[in-house]
């Protein structure tokens, strides 16, 4: 299982294995469906990218048409929301207060919650660069009833963002020497730094946690 599972969260594996096609139907299951939360979404569209621009380390088999690439990602990443979007208004509600299952966990609704609560709409474009959020995201968006044109909106500009401007940086560092030479080093530090804001949240939200009971302890112990 752990073999099976760091062979999916290797992104140059598994763009040897699952091609062009398979890129798409991966970018779509992590922008929309449930399932697809622990996918290498940022990753696999830098190394994506990187592939494209043909560099002499990379077999010739393994080199991916850079336009259709662009497309597919993109349709993918919005086709993706889109179903997320209507998966939550439909039955996302019922489904999200579900107890933990080993698929399932409710720490990764909260967290996405927490990051809609704050920033309303602009989360689908946010969440677009936040691993696990951007899987629930568009789910909560269709559960609390968000205006649909307002979330088509949001959803193509986050969509073009993410799936076009992460895959077009693989693209232009790999034509970098540097790059080109460390590319399992380049993307950990790409994967590091995606998953900063879901760092940092957690941070902020232990510190409100610590605070918030401070000031329940300091108000039970007012002699006042």
């Amino acid at each position: 299982m752990t073999t099976l599972l760091a062979g999916i969260l290797n992104p140059r594996d598994l763009i040897d294995k699952v091609g062009l096609i398979g890129i798409w139907l991966i970018v779509f299951a992590e922008s929309g469906l449930l399932v697809g939360f622990f996918l290498p979404g940022d990753s696999l569209l830098f190394t994506a990218g990187f592939f494209a621009s043909a560099p002499s380390s990379i077999p010739s088999e393994l080199h991916l048409n850079l336009p259709l690439l662009l497309v597919g990602c993109f349709v993918a990443a919005v086709a993706g929301d889109q179903v997320g979007y209507l998966f939550g208004h439909r039955v996302g509600e019922a489904l999200l207060q579900r107890p933990d299952s080993r698929f399932f966990k409710r720490r990764n609704v909260e967290k996405a919650q927490r990051f809609f609560d704050k920033h309303g709409p602009k989360t689908i474009v946010l969440a677009r660069f936040v691993p696990i959020v951007r899987t629930f995201a568009p789910v909560l968006a269709g559960v609390s009833s968000m205006r649909y044109r307002t979330f088509v909106t949001y959803n193509i500009v986050g969509g073009t963002l993410w799936a076009i401007g992460v895959t077009l940086l693989g693209y232009f560092l790999g034509q970098v020497e540097v790059v080109e030479e460390n590319l399992e080093i380049t993307v950990l530090v790409i994967v590091a730094i995606s998953f900063l804001p879901v760092i940092i949240e957690l941070l902020r939200a232990r510190a409100e946690s610590r605070r918030d009971r401070q000031t329940v302890f300091e108000a039970l112990t007012d002699d006042d």
